[in-house]
């Protein structure tokens, strides 16, 4: 029984879950308003984030429609192999937590344009601001939108607009609170989040298990490695058919470091969280955030495994399938959702609009961030008050929003979302990866060489994609990094006022030492990480 709609007992809990957000929101913006909001206040929540908050919020705001469709779509087709993202992340944020950061908050940096016009210039730190601003609305907040709205109209039966606009308001209201707003409802929608995903791996298990006449949900565990063996792989050999999408050890050692550390390191959308904290606060919630990253497998991969092993065995046969009769892996996890009985199936609902709505108002936060402080501020009003850039990067988030919304529609000719949105974005992130990660660690960069390396980016990826159609996306980041690596050194090295660079950043050792607590818990991190590529290797 494959139920396309919500029970009134579906939409109770689900009417619980938004008046517990929508009202923690208000009752946090209330308690910790100021007579006069300022910008750090607004943008940065400054101060006032706890790491459990912080930990919590980058979660929320990582985790979407693209993880919850995309990625159980791409367990369906590949396996836990897709889990790397995820529990490489884990890892990433270790190495963000310990070098980034201190250089980020020494510097006093809060956004990511802001950072190369110090490091760099007004050049360099425009052109970046413009471009992620296209992307950022175009792309990340348009695809959010599209791939949440066709999610919640697969499993509710409620029409497409319908979706697209109920979660548009919802984010507003979320994201006009400001940072502090969003980074204490996260921890809610955090909540709720890993609830209903856990509820759904343990139907898909019980299904199995039920399916093959076992006991329960751990003997459903064992039936998916028994039935699908070729599903428990972390690397694949280059003989095998996802060998393009994960090249073997590149996602070790390779390119999938570039797609983290850009991701997680140089994203005003993610660091934002972390940048009005302070070093330890913001340190133990991406701490936090990499435990939590352990987790997200269980809840967006497993599903699609086992509703692989469930259509292999004869179930799912027209859900998976578009109106061409072609299997279509994103319909994986809403077939699922579809089987909860009602109650279970609203609070899994309420998960996957929680994850949505964070990472909508995340994004949205963001883009006001840069929009006022990197645009607005410095070519529209340079006198802008607090009070006007408050005002402004309000106006901001409804407009990117209302675009958002119609520009979603224009993506339904997308197969596989996760994937596709992982390669496309990465024609640019190894040009901009090298120029943080340069201008962090070598003094001698130059703005010049930055320039360059913004400008290379989508032409050498370009024509590395067409020029070896053969090379894996994974494999091709690395090597156009590698590239503008070494163009941006020569640059750098034939500039002779380079020797003495005034805008070079003071690092020493000093500014990466670690706390106990912080130290045990990377340890962890990095011992379970060993264990689970050990295993399923």
């Amino acid at each position: 029984m494959n139920n396309t709609s919500l029970l009134p007992l579906d939409y109770l809990v689900f009417a619980f879950y938004f008046v517990i957000v929508a009202g923690y929101g208000y009752y946090i913006y209330q308690k910790k308003r100021k007579a006069s909001t300022d910008t750090k206040d607004f943008f940065l929540a400054e101060g006032s984030l706890t790491w459990w908050a912080i930990g919590a919020s980058l979660i929320a705001s990582n985790i979407s429609a693209e993880q919850f469709i995309g990625m159980s779509g791409s367990g369906f087709k590949m396996g836990l192999a897709i889990s790397t993202y995820e529990w490489m992340a884990a890892a990433t944020l270790l190495v963000v937590a310990i070098f980034f950061l201190p250089i980020y908050l020494k510097n006093k940096i809060y956004t990511m344009p802001q950072f190369l016009l110090q490091r760099y210039d007004g050049r360099v730190s425009t052109a970046m601001a413009v471009f992620w601003l296209l992307l950022y609305v175009f792309v990340n907040l348009t695809s959010i939108l599209y791939l949440g709205a066709l999610a919640i109209q697969t499993i509710s039966g409620i029409p497409f607009w319908t979706c697209v606009m109920a979660l548009s308001v919802f984010a507003i209201f979320i994201t006009l609170g400001g940072m502090k707003v969003i980074g204490y409802t996260d921890v809610i929608q955090v909540f709720f989040l890993i609830l209903g995903g856990l509820a759904t791996t343990y139907l898909a298990l019980n299904l199995v298990s039920d399916h093959f006449g076992g006991g329960g949900m751990w003997d459903g565990l064992g039936l998916l490695r028994q039935k699908a063996p070729e599903h428990f792989h972390m690397i694949f050999e280059p003989s095998s058919e996802h060998y393009k999408e994960l090249p073997g050890l590149a996602v070790l050692i390779g390119g999938m470091w570039i797609v983290n550390l850009n991701y997680w390191g140089c994203n005003q959308y993610i660091t934002q969280r972390a940048l009005g904290a302070d070093l330890k606060t913001a340190r133990n919630g991406l701490l936090f955030a990499g435990f939590l990253k352990l987790l997200m497998p269980v809840i967006v991969v497993l599903p699609g495994i086992a509703a692989y092993v469930l259509y292999k065995n004869g179930m799912f046969q027209q859900e998976m399938m578009d109106a061409a009769g072609t299997v279509k892996p994103d319909h994986a996890y809403p077939v699922l959702l579809n089987l909860l009985p009602a109650g279970l199936k609203g609070l899994s609902f309420a998960a996957l609009t929680a994850a949505i709505v964070a990472s909508l108002a995340g994004k949205a936060n963001s883009i006001a961030t840069i929009f006022t402080l990197d645009i607005y501020k410095h070519f529209f009003n340079k006198d802008a008050s607090e009070q006007d850039q408050v005002k402004v990067g309000r106006y901001t988030i409804i407009v990117a929003i209302i675009i958002g919304a119609l520009v979603a529609p224009a993506l339904k000719s997308l197969d596989q979302g996760f994937q596709f949105i992982q390669e496309y974005t990465g024609f640019i992130s190894p040009g901009v990866f090298a120029i943080f990660i340069m201008g962090f660690f070598w003094k001698r960069t130059t703005a010049n060489a930055a320039l360059t390396g913004a400008i290379l980016a989508i032409p050498l990826s370009v024509a590395l994609k067409f020029g070896m159609p053969e090379l894996p996306f994974i494999n091709r980041m690395g090597w156009v990094f590698i590239i503008i690596v070494v163009i941006m050194g020569i640059i750098s090295l034939l500039d002779p006022k380079s020797k003495n660079n005034p805008k070079g950043l003071e690092v020493d050792a000093s500014m990466f030492r670690l706390n106990p607590a912080f130290t045990v818990g990377a340890i962890i991190i990095c011992g379970v990480l060993a264990a689970l590529y050990t295993v399923f290797w």
